[in-house]
């Protein structure tokens, strides 16, 4: 993404330290890495260090929450 081995990849998924939440990197910029909620929702910054990459069960978890949610959906 820009050359930093602490800022994950665009697409990955990771774990905001801080409070728990996962999401989808989107990208970075000012020093802040942007994540998107698996769920949905609105987009969060966090600085680098508060993130680490994010179980595979966990993005599952989420994922299927999201798969659900959309099939009750009129």
């Amino acid at each position: 993404m820009n050359g930093d081995p602490t800022v994950p990849e665009a697409g990955t998924y990771a774990v905001d330290f801080r409070d728990g939440s996962v999401g989808q990197v989107m990208g970075c910029e000012g020093g802040l890495v942007h994540l998107r909620p698996l769920g949905g929702g609105r987009e969060w910054d966090c600085p680098p260090e508060s993130l680490g990459q994010a179980p595979p069960g966990e993005v599952l978890r989420e994922k299927v929450r999201r798969l659900n949610r959309e099939r009750r959906l009129p």
